[in-house]
């Protein structure tokens, strides 16, 4: 195996496995969030905002992962 595909591999790694992570995350942050808002519609004005932040920051996580895959591929 050469160094092209080396580099290939794990740049393809790092992106498949930093995004299952944040994947799973936001799912699951989606998903409770509006569990909360069907059980008190009222408080959907406090909810919404911080889920968007949560799910935000959750999606950072695989864009660090594409960082470091690019870095693989053009450094």
């Amino acid at each position: 195996m050469d160094i092209e595909s080396a580099k290939y591999i794990a740049a393809g790694l790092a992106v498949g496995l930093g995004a299952i992570g944040p994947g799973i995350g936001e799912g699951i942050a989606a998903s409770k969030a509006l569990e909360s808002i069907g059980r008190n519609p009222e408080a959907s004005g406090k909810i919404t905002p911080l889920m968007f932040v949560s799910m935000a920051i959750t999606e950072s996580t695989a864009i660090y992962a594409l960082v470091i895959a690019l870095i693989i591929l053009f450094a």
